[in-house]
C-alpha cells in the first residue's frame, strides 16, 4: 500500500474522500463507484475540464493526478463507455463525462474528439478497504412514504431543455411562496443541475449520485432509488412539493421510462413536463407518454421556440405548450394550478 498526494478531486466521488492525501492499493476486481487515482496522459483543447467536488470547473493538465470514479455512459450526444470488471496500475481508462466518471470509451463524438485518456496508478482505500460512492449513501426504498406533489420535467434527448424549464419552475413558485426539493433522478454524475437548481431558490436538491450512483446507464429499474431519495427530501420537512429532473430521454439508455412503469411513483406525478426538441419529438414524446400510462400535462423546449410550434403542439396534440425560456411565468401558472391548485402561496 502506498500514499499519493492528488491534484484533482472529482465530483462523482460523491465526498467520500477526505483531504488529498490517497492511500491506495494497485488494483483488483472492481465494482461500479469504486475511486480511483490515475494520471492525466494528455491535454485536450475541448471537453478539457473536470468538475471538482465543489462544482467548480477545472482545466485537466498533462500529468494531474485525479480521482474519480469508475462508472459507465451511454450518452446519444456525448462518449459511450461502460465500468470496466478488474483494473491493475498502468492500465489505460478514459475520462467519460465531466464529473470524472472513468472507465472503458467504446464510442466517441466526433465534436468533442476522443475522450481524455489517463493511467490508474491505484484504488483508494481506507483501512484497507476500498472506498466505493455507495458508503454511506441514501438506501433505496421499496414504499413511497411522501406525499408531496412530483413535478417531473422529462424530455426527448439530451439537450432538450429540462434543466431550464425545472429551474424557471422553481424559481417563479420560489417568489410565490412555495418551497420546492429538487431532485435529478437520472443520467451521468454532475453537480451543475442540482446546484443550479439551488441557485434558483430550491431548498435543497439530490441526486442519484446520493444515492452512491454515479451513473444510471443500463439501469433496469429506477424506482427503489427514486422512492429512497423522494422519501429522503421529504423527511427533510419545510417542502411543498418536489421538482424532478429526469436526464437523457423518455426513450434511451439511463432507465427512465423505468419510472413510469412504477405504479406508485407513476400516480405520483401530479404535473408531468416534457421538453421536446422538434415537433416530430413533441409528436412521438405524447405517443410514448400515454403508452407508459402518464400523459404529457405541458410541452415545454425548442419546440416552443416559437408560434409555430407553440400552435401545434396545442392544436394538433391538444397539449399546453409553453417556452421556458421566454415565459417562465406562465409555466409556473400551469404548473402551480395543476401541483397546488393555485397560482400564489402568498
Amino acid at each position: 500500500m502506498q500514499k499519493i498526494t492528488v491534484h484533482k478531486v472529482a465530483s462523482s466521488t460523491a465526498g467520500r474522500l477526505e483531504g488529498r492525501e490517497v492511500e491506495l492499493i494497485e488494483g483488483g476486481s472492481v465494482r461500479p463507484g469504486d475511486l480511483v487515482v490515475v494520471k492525466a496522459l494528455e491535454e485536450k483543447r475541448v471537453y478539457d475540464q473536470i468538475e471538482l467536488t465543489t462544482g467548480r470547473l477545472a482545466h485537466i493538465s498533462r500529468d494531474d493526478i485525479i480521482v474519480g470514479s469508475l462508472g459507465s455512459r451511454r450518452a446519444l450526444r456525448g462518449f459511450v463507455g461502460h465500468c470496466p470488471t478488474l483494473v491493475r496500475a498502468g492500465d489505460v481508462l478514459q475520462i467519460l463525462n465531466l464529473g470524472g466518471v472513468i472507465g472503458v470509451a467504446t464510442s466517441v463524438n466526433r465534436d468533442y474528439g476522443d475522450p481524455l485518456r489517463v493511467k490508474v496508478l491505484g484504488l483508494a482505500v481506507r483501512d484497507g478497504k476500498v472506498l466505493n460512492i455507495r458508503d454511506g449513501a441514501i438506501p433505496e426504498a421499496d414504499t413511497l412514504t411522501s406525499e408531496l406533489p412530483l413535478i417531473v420535467v422529462a424530455g426527448t434527448c439530451m439537450a432538450a431543455g429540462k434543466t431550464r424549464a425545472a429551474c424557471e419552475i422553481i424559481a417563479h413558485l420560489n417568489q410565490r411562496g412555495f418551497r420546492l426539493g429538487g431532485l435529478k433522478l437520472s443520467g451521468v454524475a454532475a453537480l451543475r443541475d442540482t446546484l443550479n437548481m439551488e441557485d434558483h431558490g430550491a431548498v435543497r436538491a439530490r441526486s442519484f449520485l446520493d444515492a452512491g450512483y454515479n451513473s444510471t446507464a443500463g439501469f433496469d429499474d429506477l424506482a427503489p432509488m427514486a422512492k429512497g431519495l423522494i422519501n429522503a427530501l421529504a423527511a427533510d420537512g419545510g417542502l411543498d412539493g418536489i421538482v424532478i429532473e429526469m436526464g437523457d430521454g423518455i426513450i434511451g439508455g439511463y432507465g427512465v421510462s423505468s419510472l413510469y412503469r412504477d405504479e406508485p411513483l407513476r400516480r405520483a406525478i401530479t404535473v408531468h413536463v416534457m421538453c421536446a426538441n422538434d415537433l416530430v419529438a413533441a409528436w412521438g414524446a405524447r405517443e410514448v407518454a400515454n403508452r407508459l400510462g402518464r400523459p404529457v400535462d405541458i410541452m415545454s423546449g425548442p419546440a416552443t421556440d416559437n408560434v409555430v410550434g407553440e400552435g401545434y403542439i396545442q392544436q394538433e396534440l391538444g397539449i399546453p405548450a409553453v417556452n421556458a425560456r421566454t415565459h417562465g411565468e406562465r409555466l409556473a401558472d400551469l404548473v402551480a394550478v395543476r401541483a397546488f391548485g393555485r397560482e400564489s402561496k402568498r
